[in-house]
């Protein structure tokens, strides 16, 4: 394996400089590493990184198609809501309290910049004839957010319930 010292390196020689890539180090040092677009004698800045990993950059989701602007849930967990509450799988969620019948508090790992998400809770039941509901309070926090299970009928109204699939998902 051999080493290549350079502040620079430049993906790509088309002749139109948006079509590269530089990785390159700033003039000066700062322990990060940096990509832009454009020829390695002035690129605009991307993404950077540290030894911890991304510190910018990534602002769209390349996975999409289509001009409309994508976005990625800033949380979102599947939990069994029966008995003790069982996370099956998460993102930016640390724990869930249970308050009671039907009546959960999703807690996140990194609080949101503030309380101007979207948040969508679906309860489900494998019961057969079960009519489910669920939704968040509309007073939501930036470290959590409250939702309710529940059942409907023909003959009764919303009753809180605990179900076994319950899934939040968070935008922002």
């Amino acid at each position: 394996m051999s080493t290549v010292k350079s502040k620079n390196l430049q993906v790509g020689t088309d002749a139109t400089a948006t079509n590269n890539f530089t990785i390159y180090q700033p003039s000066t040092p700062d322990g990060t590493l940096r990509i832009g677009v454009g020829n390695s004698d002035s690129p605009t800045e991307v993404a950077q990184f540290t030894s911890a990993g991304m510190v910018s950059g990534a602002t769209s989701l390349t996975t999409a198609s289509g001009s409309a602007p994508s976005y990625s849930a800033r949380a979102w967990v599947s939990f069994n809501g029966t008995g003790t509450v069982a996370i099956r799988g998460s993102g930016n969620v640390s724990s869930i309290t249970d308050n009671g019948t039907g009546d959960y508090t999703v807690n996140f790992t990194t609080a949101m910049p503030d309380t101007n998400y979207a948040a969508t809770f679906t309860p489900q039941d494998g019961t057969a004839g079960t009519a489910m509901v669920g939704g968040c309070t509309h007073t939501k926090a930036v470290g959590s957010v409250k939702c309710w299970a529940a059942y409907v009928s023909s003959t009764v109204n919303k009753t809180l319930y605990d179900t076994a699939d319950n899934n939040l998902i968070v935008m922002r």
